[in-house]
């Protein structure tokens, strides 16, 4: 993953989130867990764009910025491989 890498995230009415993303070194991911107020606890898995599969765990805080844009604060740990790191995920405004 990387600046490259594109979500498109969705929220149930009981707070159940899902997402699909694809961009950069993925080509096809998908993403569940649930929100609790400002927090989500979710789960990923994806296919990169060399044909191996890779899975995970994330926390993430959301915050709202001053123009209205989600900005998610994100620890992340591979469950199917070694690694844990932290990322910054921001909404991107549709363009006009």
């Amino acid at each position: 993953m990387g600046d490259e890498t594109y979500f498109e995230y969705r929220e149930d009415p009981d707070g159940v989130v899902h997402a699909k993303y694809e961009g950069g070194s993925v080509r096809l991911g998908y993403l569940v867990g649930t929100r609790v107020g400002d927090e989500l606890d979710f789960r990923y898995t994806h296919v990169t764009s060399e044909r191996l599969t890779a899975s995970g765990q994330c926390r993430s805080r959301i915050k709202v910025l001053d123009d209205g844009r989600l900005r998610m604060q994100e620890t992340w740990e591979w469950t199917s491989q070694s690694g844990a790191g932290s990322s910054v995920i921001e909404e991107v405004q549709p363009e006009s």
